[in-house]
C-alpha cells in the first residue's frame, strides 16, 4: 500500500506520468468496441421497461407464507401475462404485471385473494395506464435533452466550444454504455433508473470540468513558449488530476456497490437494482471518459488550429537543434486543481 501511495504522490507532483493523450487511439478503440456492444444489446434484446412506461398493475399482498413461485403461477394464470413477484422484507409480496386493463387487474386481485385466503380488500392494487407511462417517457427524454443543451452552453461559455463538444461526446458515451448494460442484464427500467442516469451524468460532468479546469490553466499563454506542445501539457494536466479522479470515484462507488450487490443481491431488495446499477456503471464510465475520452478529444480538436500547428513545429524544430530546455522563457504552469483547491506544478522534462 505504501508503494501505491508513493506512486500516487509522484503522479500528483508531476514526477512521473503516463502518456494518456499519446495512446488516445487505443482508448478510442476500446470505447468504440464497448459502444458497439451496447448498441447491439439494445437492438437485439431491448430494454425491460417497467409498468411506469408501458402500463400495468402492481399488487401488494398482506404478510403471507406463499412462495414466490406459487404467487407467480397464480398471477400469470389469472392475467395471461408474465408476472414479476418479489418477496419483501416484511413478508408481503409485490406482484407486478404489465399491460393490464382494469377488468384484468380486478380478476387478478380476486384470484390472489382466493389463493391467499384473505379478504380481497386487503390486497392493494395500483393501476398505471399506458398513456401516463408515455408521458413519463416523454418527460424523461425532455429532461435529458435540456440537460445536454445546458451542459454545452455552460462549457462553451466557461471554457471553449471544443471542450463543450468533448464533454458532450463523453456524456453520450457514458449514457450509451449504461443503457447498454441494462439491456444486457435485463434489469427493469423505471423512473428511478432515469434519476440514476441524470445523477451519473452530473457526476461525469463534474469530473470532466475538474480535468478541463486544470487543462485550461496549464495551457494558458501556451504559444509564448517552445518547450511543450499542447498535447504534452494536456497529458501533464491529466496526470496531475489522476489521483483525485481515482480517489473520488472509488469513494463514490463503494456505497453504490453496497446498494447493488448487498441490497439488491444478498438482501433481494430488487427495487434497488433500477437505480443502483445505473449509478455503479455510470460512475465508472464517467471516471473513464473524463480522462481517456474527453481530454484526448480536446487535444485532437485543438491541435487542428493553425496556432497549435505552428507551436508544434517550433517545439520539434527546437528539439531537433538540441537547444537547451533550460532557456528562460515564460512557460505556463501545469496545474492540477483538486477539491481542496491545492495545486501542483509539473516539472520540466
Amino acid at each position: 500500500m505504501s508503494k501505491l501511495g508513493d506512486i500516487g504522490a509522484k503522479l500528483y507532483r508531476g514526477e512521473v506520468g503516463y502518456d494518456f493523450v499519446g495512446k488516445r487511439f487505443i482508448w478510442y478503440g476500446v470505447s468504440i468496441l464497448i459502444t458497439i456492444t451496447a448498441a447491439v444489446a439494445l437492438v437485439v434484446q431491448g430494454l425491460n421497461f417497467g409498468i411506469e412506461f408501458k402500463g400495468g398493475a402492481v399488487f401488494t399482498t398482506p404478510k403471507t407464507s406463499m412462495s414466490v413461485a406459487k404467487a407467480t403461477d397464480s398471477a400469470e394464470k389469472a392475467s395471461g401475462h408474465q408476472a414479476i413477484v418479489q418477496k419483501l422484507g416484511n413478508g408481503t409480496l409485490r406482484i407486478q404485471i404489465s399491460e393490464l386493463d382494469t377488468a384484468q387487474a380486478n380478476a387478478v386481485k380476486t384470484k390472489l385473494a382466493a389463493d391467499l385466503q384473505v379478504p380481497e380488500q386487503q390486497i392493494n392494487a395500483d393501476l398505471v395506464g399506458p398513456s401516463w407511462g408515455s408521458q413519463i417517457a416523454d418527460k424523461a427524454w425532455t429532461g435529458l435533452g435540456v440537460f445536454m443543451v445546458l451542459v454545452v452552453i455552460y462549457l462553451a461559455i466557461a471554457f471553449e466550444w471544443r471542450m463543450a463538444v468533448a464533454a458532450l461526446v463523453a456524456l453520450i458515451h457514458d449514457l450509451t454504455i449504461t443503457v447498454g448494460v441494462y439491456a444486457l442484464v435485463g434489469f427493469e427500467v423505471t423512473p428511478g433508473t432515469v434519476i440514476g442516469l441524470l445523477t451519473i451524468l452530473g457526476y461525469s460532468l463534474y469530473d470532466t470540468v475538474v480535468v478541463f479546469d486544470g487543462l485550461k490553466e496549464s495551457t494558458k499563454d501556451i504559444t509564448k513558449q517552445t518547450r511543450f506542445t499542447y498535447s504534452e501539457l494536456a497529458n501533464k494536466s491529466v496526470n496531475g488530476t489522476l489521483v483525485r479522479s481515482i480517489n473520488t470515484t472509488v469513494v463514490a462507488l463503494l456505497p453504490v456497490a453496497a446498494l447493488l450487490f448487498i441490497g439488491g443481491g444478498l438482501l433481494d431488495a430488487g427495487m434497488l437494482n433500477d437505480i443502483s446499477l445505473s449509478l455503479f456503471v455510470g460512475l465508472a464510465a464517467g471516471a473513464y471518459s473524463s480522462i481517456f475520452i474527453a481530454t484526448p478529444l480536446v487535444v485532437d480538436l485543438k491541435e487542428r488550429e493553425p496556432a497549435m500547428k505552428a507551436l508544434t513545429k517550433r517545439v520539434l524544430a527546437k528539439r531537433a537543434k538540441g537547444e537547451s530546455a533550460d532557456e528562460p522563457e515564460d512557460v505556463p504552469e501545469v496545474v492540477a486543481q483538486g477539491r481542496s483547491g491545492g495545486r501542483t506544478t509539473g516539472r520540466r522534462r
